[in-house]
Protein backbone atom coordinates (compact mmCIF):
# COMPACT_ATOMS: atom_id res chain seq x y z
CA UNK A 1 0.00 0.00 0.00
CA UNK A 2 1.16 3.49 -0.85
CA UNK A 3 2.00 5.57 2.23
CA UNK A 4 -0.27 8.60 2.68
CA UNK A 5 1.61 11.89 2.81
CA UNK A 6 1.48 14.19 5.83
CA UNK A 7 -1.15 16.84 5.15
CA UNK A 8 0.66 19.43 7.31
CA UNK A 9 3.76 19.01 5.13
CA UNK A 10 1.49 19.47 2.09
CA UNK A 11 0.35 22.74 3.75
CA UNK A 12 4.00 23.73 4.37
CA UNK A 13 4.79 23.04 0.68
CA UNK A 14 1.87 25.27 -0.32
CA UNK A 15 3.23 28.04 1.94
CA UNK A 16 6.68 27.62 0.30
CA UNK A 17 5.19 28.27 -3.15
CA UNK A 18 3.05 31.20 -1.97
CA UNK A 19 5.89 32.89 -0.05
CA UNK A 20 7.92 32.78 -3.28
CA UNK A 21 5.30 34.12 -5.71
CA UNK A 22 3.93 36.62 -3.16
CA UNK A 23 7.22 38.53 -3.42
CA UNK A 24 5.59 40.25 -6.42
CA UNK A 25 3.99 42.57 -3.83
CA UNK A 26 7.48 43.85 -2.97
CA UNK A 27 7.95 45.13 -6.55
CA UNK A 28 8.09 48.75 -5.30
CA UNK A 29 11.63 48.01 -4.00
CA UNK A 30 12.77 48.02 -7.65
CA UNK A 31 10.94 51.22 -8.65
CA UNK A 32 13.54 53.84 -7.65
CA UNK A 33 16.65 51.79 -8.65
CA UNK A 34 15.19 51.26 -12.16
CA UNK A 35 14.15 54.93 -12.51
CA UNK A 36 17.61 56.11 -11.38
CA UNK A 37 19.52 53.63 -13.55
CA UNK A 38 17.62 54.05 -16.82
CA UNK A 39 15.57 57.26 -16.50
CA UNK A 40 12.30 55.36 -17.00
CA UNK A 41 9.18 57.01 -15.59
CA UNK A 42 7.40 55.71 -12.48
CA UNK A 43 4.43 54.82 -14.69
CA UNK A 44 6.60 52.73 -17.05
CA UNK A 45 8.17 50.82 -14.15
CA UNK A 46 4.81 50.35 -12.37
CA UNK A 47 3.32 48.84 -15.54
CA UNK A 48 5.60 45.79 -15.01
CA UNK A 49 3.73 45.02 -11.78
CA UNK A 50 0.31 45.65 -13.37
CA UNK A 51 1.20 43.23 -16.20
CA UNK A 52 2.22 40.55 -13.71
CA UNK A 53 -1.12 40.84 -11.86
CA UNK A 54 -3.02 40.82 -15.17
CA UNK A 55 -1.27 37.62 -16.30
CA UNK A 56 -1.79 36.12 -12.85
CA UNK A 57 -5.57 36.38 -13.44
CA UNK A 58 -5.42 35.24 -17.07
CA UNK A 59 -3.16 32.24 -16.44
CA UNK A 60 -5.18 31.20 -13.38
CA UNK A 61 -8.28 31.16 -15.60
CA UNK A 62 -6.74 29.43 -18.62
CA UNK A 63 -4.49 26.97 -16.77
CA UNK A 64 -6.95 25.93 -14.03
CA UNK A 65 -7.87 22.91 -16.18
CA UNK A 66 -4.15 22.04 -16.45
CA UNK A 67 -3.99 21.87 -12.63
CA UNK A 68 -6.98 19.50 -12.55
CA UNK A 69 -5.75 17.31 -15.41
CA UNK A 70 -2.08 16.91 -14.47
CA UNK A 71 -2.23 17.39 -10.70
CA UNK A 72 -0.60 19.84 -8.27
CA UNK A 73 2.97 18.50 -8.58
CA UNK A 74 3.25 19.12 -12.34
CA UNK A 75 1.35 22.41 -12.02
CA UNK A 76 3.70 23.55 -9.23
CA UNK A 77 6.77 22.62 -11.31
CA UNK A 78 5.34 24.53 -14.29
CA UNK A 79 4.85 27.55 -11.99
CA UNK A 80 8.43 27.33 -10.68
CA UNK A 81 9.80 27.23 -14.27
CA UNK A 82 7.77 30.25 -15.41
CA UNK A 83 8.27 32.31 -12.24
CA UNK A 84 11.98 31.47 -11.95
CA UNK A 85 12.56 32.18 -15.67
CA UNK A 86 10.59 35.43 -15.39
CA UNK A 87 12.72 36.81 -12.57
CA UNK A 88 16.04 35.56 -13.95
CA UNK A 89 14.97 37.01 -17.33
CA UNK A 90 14.25 40.34 -15.62
CA UNK A 91 17.91 40.37 -14.55
CA UNK A 92 18.97 39.94 -18.19
CA UNK A 93 16.52 42.71 -19.24
CA UNK A 94 18.15 45.06 -16.72
CA UNK A 95 21.64 44.06 -17.93
CA UNK A 96 20.80 45.14 -21.49
CA UNK A 97 18.54 48.03 -20.39
CA UNK A 98 15.44 46.77 -22.22
CA UNK A 99 12.06 47.85 -20.83
CA UNK A 100 10.01 45.71 -23.32
CA UNK A 101 12.04 42.63 -22.28
CA UNK A 102 11.35 43.46 -18.60
CA UNK A 103 7.62 43.47 -19.42
CA UNK A 104 7.88 40.10 -21.20
CA UNK A 105 10.01 38.42 -18.51
CA UNK A 106 8.76 39.73 -15.15
CA UNK A 107 5.30 40.78 -16.37
CA UNK A 108 4.25 37.98 -18.74
CA UNK A 109 6.41 34.93 -17.80
CA UNK A 110 6.47 35.81 -14.09
CA UNK A 111 2.73 36.55 -14.19
CA UNK A 112 1.96 33.12 -15.69
CA UNK A 113 4.06 31.49 -12.94
CA UNK A 114 2.12 33.55 -10.38
CA UNK A 115 -1.28 32.40 -11.62
CA UNK A 116 -0.49 28.67 -11.81
CA UNK A 117 1.49 28.77 -8.57
CA UNK A 118 -1.37 30.49 -6.77
CA UNK A 119 -4.12 27.97 -7.59
CA UNK A 120 -2.15 24.66 -7.71
CA UNK A 121 -1.53 24.19 -3.97
CA UNK A 122 -4.76 25.86 -2.79
CA UNK A 123 -7.14 23.52 -4.65
CA UNK A 124 -5.14 20.55 -3.30
CA UNK A 125 -5.26 21.79 0.30
CA UNK A 126 -9.07 21.94 0.25
CA UNK A 127 -9.06 18.19 -0.50
CA UNK A 128 -6.55 17.40 2.27
CA UNK A 129 -8.48 19.37 4.91
CA UNK A 130 -12.18 18.40 4.60
CA UNK A 131 -12.50 19.20 8.32
CA UNK A 132 -10.75 22.62 8.21
CA UNK A 133 -10.96 24.02 4.71
CA UNK A 134 -10.69 27.66 5.75
CA UNK A 135 -7.66 27.13 8.00
CA UNK A 136 -5.80 25.21 5.28
CA UNK A 137 -6.35 27.72 2.47
CA UNK A 138 -5.78 30.57 4.94
CA UNK A 139 -2.32 29.19 5.79
CA UNK A 140 -1.16 29.14 2.16
CA UNK A 141 -2.68 32.46 1.21
CA UNK A 142 -1.28 34.02 4.40
CA UNK A 143 2.13 33.07 3.00
CA UNK A 144 1.30 35.13 -0.10
CA UNK A 145 0.25 38.07 2.09
CA UNK A 146 3.37 37.96 4.29
CA UNK A 147 5.77 37.40 1.39
CA UNK A 148 6.37 41.11 0.77
CA UNK A 149 7.31 41.68 4.43
CA UNK A 150 9.86 38.85 4.17
CA UNK A 151 11.17 39.71 0.68
CA UNK A 152 11.47 43.52 1.06
CA UNK A 153 14.42 43.63 3.51
CA UNK A 154 16.22 40.87 1.56
CA UNK A 155 15.75 42.82 -1.68
CA UNK A 156 17.05 46.04 -0.05
CA UNK A 157 20.22 44.30 1.16
CA UNK A 158 20.83 42.70 -2.26
CA UNK A 159 20.11 45.90 -4.22
CA UNK A 160 22.62 47.84 -2.10
CA UNK A 161 25.31 45.16 -2.24
CA UNK A 162 25.11 43.47 -5.68
CA UNK A 163 23.01 45.80 -7.87
CA UNK A 164 19.63 45.44 -9.59
CA UNK A 165 20.40 42.80 -12.25
CA UNK A 166 22.21 40.48 -9.81
CA UNK A 167 19.36 40.85 -7.30
CA UNK A 168 16.95 39.50 -9.93
CA UNK A 169 19.35 36.61 -10.72
CA UNK A 170 19.76 35.61 -7.06
CA UNK A 171 16.03 35.88 -6.31
CA UNK A 172 15.05 34.02 -9.49
CA UNK A 173 17.35 31.07 -8.72
CA UNK A 174 16.29 31.01 -5.04
CA UNK A 175 12.56 31.05 -5.82
CA UNK A 176 13.00 28.38 -8.49
CA UNK A 177 14.68 26.06 -5.95
CA UNK A 178 12.13 26.72 -3.15
CA UNK A 179 9.14 26.28 -5.50
CA UNK A 180 10.56 23.13 -7.12
CA UNK A 181 11.26 21.44 -3.76
CA UNK A 182 7.81 22.46 -2.47
CA UNK A 183 6.05 21.20 -5.64
CA UNK A 184 7.70 17.77 -5.47
CA UNK A 185 5.83 16.98 -2.22
CA UNK A 186 2.41 18.13 -3.49
CA UNK A 187 -0.12 15.41 -4.24
CA UNK A 188 -3.89 14.92 -4.18
CA UNK A 189 -5.27 12.63 -1.46
CA UNK A 190 -6.98 9.38 -2.51
CA UNK A 191 -10.69 9.69 -3.34
CA UNK A 192 -12.79 9.65 -0.18
CA UNK A 193 -9.73 10.14 2.07
CA UNK A 194 -10.40 11.50 5.57
CA UNK A 195 -7.82 12.44 8.22
CA UNK A 196 -7.23 10.06 11.16
CA UNK A 197 -9.33 10.99 14.17
CA UNK A 198 -11.86 12.84 12.04
CA UNK A 199 -12.61 9.63 10.13
CA UNK A 200 -13.36 7.77 13.39
CA UNK A 201 -15.62 10.59 14.60
CA UNK A 202 -17.58 10.49 11.33
CA UNK A 203 -17.90 6.69 11.54
CA UNK A 204 -19.09 6.89 15.16
CA UNK A 205 -21.61 9.59 14.25
CA UNK A 206 -19.93 12.08 16.64
CA UNK A 207 -19.41 14.55 13.83
CA UNK A 208 -20.94 14.96 10.42
CA UNK A 209 -18.94 15.28 7.21
CA UNK A 210 -20.19 18.52 5.70
CA UNK A 211 -21.48 17.77 2.22
CA UNK A 212 -20.83 20.20 -0.62
CA UNK A 213 -23.93 21.72 -2.18
CA UNK A 214 -23.01 20.30 -5.58
CA UNK A 215 -20.22 18.62 -7.55
CA UNK A 216 -19.82 20.63 -10.75
CA UNK A 217 -17.19 20.92 -13.47
CA UNK A 218 -15.80 24.40 -14.15
CA UNK A 219 -17.87 24.71 -17.34
CA UNK A 220 -21.03 23.80 -15.41
CA UNK A 221 -20.16 26.21 -12.57
CA UNK A 222 -19.91 29.26 -14.87
CA UNK A 223 -23.51 28.69 -15.98
CA UNK A 224 -24.84 29.25 -12.43
CA UNK A 225 -25.84 32.57 -10.85
CA UNK A 226 -23.90 31.77 -7.65
CA UNK A 227 -20.63 31.74 -9.62
CA UNK A 228 -21.24 35.39 -10.64
CA UNK A 229 -22.32 36.37 -7.13
CA UNK A 230 -18.94 35.09 -5.86
CA UNK A 231 -17.07 36.76 -8.75
CA UNK A 232 -18.57 40.21 -8.08
CA UNK A 233 -18.21 39.86 -4.29
CA UNK A 234 -14.48 39.19 -4.74
CA UNK A 235 -14.16 41.92 -7.39
CA UNK A 236 -15.68 44.58 -5.11
CA UNK A 237 -13.68 43.48 -2.05
CA UNK A 238 -10.40 43.53 -4.04
CA UNK A 239 -11.14 46.74 -6.01
CA UNK A 240 -11.80 48.75 -2.85
CA UNK A 241 -9.06 47.04 -0.84
CA UNK A 242 -6.35 47.38 -3.48
CA UNK A 243 -7.26 51.06 -3.96
CA UNK A 244 -6.66 51.59 -0.22
CA UNK A 245 -3.40 49.62 -0.45
CA UNK A 246 -2.18 51.75 -3.36
CA UNK A 247 -3.13 55.01 -1.61
CA UNK A 248 -2.55 54.18 2.10
CA UNK A 249 0.64 56.25 2.45
CA UNK A 250 -0.64 59.54 0.92
CA UNK A 251 -4.05 58.97 2.58
CA UNK A 252 -2.43 58.79 6.05
CA UNK A 253 -0.37 61.93 5.32
CA UNK A 254 -3.43 63.79 4.01
CA UNK A 255 -5.99 62.69 6.65
CA UNK A 256 -4.10 62.51 9.96
CA UNK A 257 -0.94 64.46 9.13
CA UNK A 258 1.62 61.65 9.41
CA UNK A 259 5.11 62.40 8.13
CA UNK A 260 6.37 60.47 5.07
CA UNK A 261 8.52 58.22 7.31
CA UNK A 262 5.63 57.57 9.75
CA UNK A 263 3.22 56.82 6.89
CA UNK A 264 5.72 54.38 5.31
CA UNK A 265 6.11 52.60 8.67
CA UNK A 266 2.31 52.41 9.00
CA UNK A 267 2.03 50.78 5.54
CA UNK A 268 4.58 48.14 6.62
CA UNK A 269 2.62 47.36 9.82
CA UNK A 270 -0.66 47.23 7.89
CA UNK A 271 0.88 44.59 5.61
CA UNK A 272 1.01 42.30 8.66
CA UNK A 273 -2.74 42.77 9.15
CA UNK A 274 -3.25 41.81 5.50
CA UNK A 275 -1.41 38.53 6.19
CA UNK A 276 -3.03 37.88 9.59
CA UNK A 277 -6.48 38.59 8.13
CA UNK A 278 -5.93 35.80 5.60
CA UNK A 279 -5.40 33.17 8.28
CA UNK A 280 -7.76 34.69 10.87
CA UNK A 281 -10.86 35.21 8.73
CA UNK A 282 -10.39 31.93 6.84
CA UNK A 283 -10.18 30.01 10.13
CA UNK A 284 -13.22 31.87 11.52
CA UNK A 285 -15.16 30.91 8.37
CA UNK A 286 -14.80 27.20 9.33
CA UNK A 287 -16.93 27.87 12.42
CA UNK A 288 -18.97 30.92 11.37
CA UNK A 289 -19.75 29.72 7.84
CA UNK A 290 -18.55 31.25 4.57
CA UNK A 291 -21.80 33.19 3.82
CA UNK A 292 -21.76 34.82 7.30
CA UNK A 293 -18.06 35.67 6.98
CA UNK A 294 -18.52 37.51 3.67
CA UNK A 295 -21.61 39.35 4.92
CA UNK A 296 -19.53 40.48 7.94
CA UNK A 297 -16.74 41.74 5.60
CA UNK A 298 -19.19 43.94 3.75
CA UNK A 299 -21.12 45.28 6.77
CA UNK A 300 -17.82 46.27 8.42
CA UNK A 301 -16.44 47.94 5.30
CA UNK A 302 -19.62 49.89 4.47
CA UNK A 303 -19.16 51.60 7.86
CA UNK A 304 -15.35 51.88 7.77
CA UNK A 305 -15.10 53.36 4.25
CA UNK A 306 -17.87 55.86 5.07
CA UNK A 307 -16.26 56.93 8.38
CA UNK A 308 -12.60 56.97 7.29
CA UNK A 309 -12.75 60.36 5.47
CA UNK A 310 -14.37 61.95 8.57
CA UNK A 311 -11.76 60.55 10.99
CA UNK A 312 -8.91 62.81 12.09
CA UNK A 313 -8.00 60.96 15.33
CA UNK A 314 -4.74 59.17 14.42
CA UNK A 315 -5.13 55.99 16.51
CA UNK A 316 -8.74 55.38 15.43
CA UNK A 317 -7.81 56.02 11.77
CA UNK A 318 -5.03 53.42 11.95
CA UNK A 319 -7.26 50.83 13.67
CA UNK A 320 -9.90 51.31 10.96
CA UNK A 321 -7.30 50.86 8.21
CA UNK A 322 -5.99 47.71 9.94
CA UNK A 323 -9.50 46.16 9.99
CA UNK A 324 -9.95 47.01 6.26
CA UNK A 325 -6.62 45.30 5.52
CA UNK A 326 -7.73 42.13 7.37
CA UNK A 327 -10.97 42.05 5.35
CA UNK A 328 -9.00 42.51 2.11
CA UNK A 329 -6.72 39.56 2.91
CA UNK A 330 -9.56 37.49 4.35
CA UNK A 331 -11.56 37.79 1.12
CA UNK A 332 -8.77 36.01 -0.80
CA UNK A 333 -8.26 33.32 1.82
CA UNK A 334 -11.89 32.31 2.34
CA UNK A 335 -12.86 32.21 -1.37
CA UNK A 336 -11.35 28.76 -2.22
CA UNK A 337 -13.24 27.15 0.70
CA UNK A 338 -16.43 28.98 -0.37
CA UNK A 339 -15.97 27.62 -3.92
CA UNK A 340 -15.55 24.11 -2.47
CA UNK A 341 -18.76 24.49 -0.45
CA UNK A 342 -20.71 25.74 -3.48
CA UNK A 343 -19.33 23.63 -6.35
CA UNK A 344 -17.48 20.72 -4.72
CA UNK A 345 -13.88 19.64 -5.28
CA UNK A 346 -14.25 17.93 -8.68
CA UNK A 347 -12.65 20.85 -10.57
CA UNK A 348 -11.99 23.32 -7.75
CA UNK A 349 -8.68 24.51 -9.22
CA UNK A 350 -10.28 25.42 -12.56
CA UNK A 351 -13.25 27.19 -10.91
CA UNK A 352 -10.87 29.06 -8.57
CA UNK A 353 -8.90 30.12 -11.65
CA UNK A 354 -12.03 31.54 -13.30
CA UNK A 355 -13.01 33.40 -10.11
CA UNK A 356 -9.51 34.93 -9.85
CA UNK A 357 -10.10 36.90 -13.08
CA UNK A 358 -11.97 39.21 -10.65
CA UNK A 359 -8.57 39.92 -9.04
CA UNK A 360 -6.97 40.75 -12.40
CA UNK A 361 -9.83 43.13 -13.25
CA UNK A 362 -9.79 44.72 -9.77
CA UNK A 363 -5.99 45.10 -9.85
CA UNK A 364 -6.40 47.44 -12.82
CA UNK A 365 -9.66 49.15 -11.77
CA UNK A 366 -9.03 49.94 -8.07
CA UNK A 367 -5.77 51.94 -8.12
CA UNK A 368 -6.69 53.71 -11.40
CA UNK A 369 -10.08 54.79 -10.03
CA UNK A 370 -8.58 56.04 -6.73
CA UNK A 371 -5.89 57.99 -8.64
CA UNK A 372 -8.52 59.47 -11.02
CA UNK A 373 -10.67 60.57 -8.05
CA UNK A 374 -7.61 62.17 -6.41
CA UNK A 375 -6.73 64.06 -9.63
CA UNK A 376 -10.35 65.15 -10.17
CA UNK A 377 -11.33 66.14 -6.63
CA UNK A 378 -7.92 66.76 -5.06
CA UNK A 379 -8.62 64.20 -2.32
CA UNK A 380 -8.98 60.45 -1.78
CA UNK A 381 -12.02 61.02 0.48
CA UNK A 382 -14.56 61.02 -2.38
CA UNK A 383 -13.38 57.65 -3.67
CA UNK A 384 -13.72 56.16 -0.16
CA UNK A 385 -17.37 57.27 0.02
CA UNK A 386 -17.96 55.73 -3.43
CA UNK A 387 -16.33 52.46 -2.28
CA UNK A 388 -18.65 52.42 0.74
CA UNK A 389 -21.53 52.44 -1.76
CA UNK A 390 -19.92 49.57 -3.69
CA UNK A 391 -19.88 47.53 -0.50
CA UNK A 392 -23.65 47.98 -0.20
CA UNK A 393 -23.90 46.21 -3.60
CA UNK A 394 -21.54 43.48 -2.31
CA UNK A 395 -23.69 43.08 0.82
CA UNK A 396 -26.81 42.59 -1.33
CA UNK A 397 -24.96 39.94 -3.39
CA UNK A 398 -23.90 38.16 -0.18
CA UNK A 399 -27.59 37.99 0.80
CA UNK A 400 -28.75 36.92 -2.68
CA UNK A 401 -26.32 33.98 -2.74
CA UNK A 402 -28.04 32.65 0.41
CA UNK A 403 -31.22 32.25 -1.65
CA UNK A 404 -29.31 29.92 -4.02
CA UNK A 405 -27.85 28.03 -1.04
CA UNK A 406 -31.32 27.50 0.50
CA UNK A 407 -32.73 26.34 -2.84
CA UNK A 408 -29.86 23.84 -3.34
CA UNK A 409 -30.17 22.52 0.20
CA UNK A 410 -33.90 21.87 -0.21
CA UNK A 411 -33.27 20.17 -3.59
CA UNK A 412 -30.56 17.97 -2.02
CA UNK A 413 -32.86 17.11 0.91
CA UNK A 414 -35.62 16.05 -1.53
CA UNK A 415 -33.19 13.88 -3.54
CA UNK A 416 -31.84 12.21 -0.36
CA UNK A 417 -35.36 11.63 0.95
CA UNK A 418 -36.40 10.02 -2.37
CA UNK A 419 -33.28 7.80 -2.27
CA UNK A 420 -34.13 6.72 1.30
CA UNK A 421 -37.73 5.88 0.32
CA UNK A 422 -36.55 3.97 -2.77
CA UNK A 423 -34.01 2.08 -0.62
Amino acid sequence: MKKTKNRWLIAASAVGIHISIGSVYAWSNFTNPLIEEFGWTAKQVQFTFSLAILFLGLSAAFLGHFVEKYGPKKAGLLASIFFGAGIIGAGFAVNIGSLPLLYITYGVLGGIGLGVGYIAPVSTLVKWFPDRRGLATGLAIMGFGFAAAIASPVMEVLLNSVGTANTFYILGISYFIIMTLSSLYLEKPAAGWLPEGFKEKVSAGKTKLKEDLSQLTANEAIKTSRFYYLWFMLFINVTCGIAILSAAKPLAEESIGLSTVEAAALVGVLGLFNGLGRLGWATISDYFGRPNTYTTFFVLQIALFALLPQTTEAFLFQVMLAVIYTCYGGGFAAIPAYIGDMFGTKQLGAIHGYILTAWAAAGLAGPMFAAWMKDTTGSYATSLTFFSGMFIVALLLSLLIRRDISKLRSQNATINSNKTMAG
